[in-house]
């Protein structure tokens, strides 16, 4: 059972969701009617924070499920936990101004290739018999 990485795998898809919830309430504070994207800039950062958020999920999620099951539940839960923590980093740097969203950016996508190289190394280590 990948008990850990379920709980990282259901707080990063927490955070999605409350990244979509900001964008609603955004456009209701900044006036901005969808299907339109774009038109205030403190709108545009937060709908980007939502969107950068999916754009990752696709490189975020398989790499943490098969990191998880190729080499540790546990050590692919922490990272997870990391690349949350880049996330909100990510979340309240952007908010404030665009040029501050790059430390969490760093930090998610730090943990990401973690996973994903972790997830590479665990099955060509498991294809040779090693």
């Amino acid at each position: 059972m990948f008990y850990y990485t379920t709980i990282a795998t259901l707080l990063a898809v927490m955070f999605y969701f409350y990244t979509t919830l900001q964008v609603a309430r955004a456009r209701g504070v900044y006036g901005v009617k969808a299907p339109a994207t774009t038109g205030n800039p403190d709108f545009e950062r937060v709908f980007r924070v939502q969107a950068n958020t999916l754009e990752w999920m696709p490189i975020f999620l398989p790499s943490l499920w098969l990191f998880a099951y190729y080499l540790s539940d546990l050590f692919a839960a922490l990272l997870g936990g990391v690349w949350i923590i880049g996330r909100i980093m990510y979340l309240i740097g952007y908010s404030e101004a665009a040029p501050k969203r790059g430390a969490g950016f760093a930090v998610q996508m730090v943990a990401a290739a973690g996973l994903w190289g972790g997830a590479v190394y665990g099955v060509v280590h498991r294809m040779l018999g090693a």
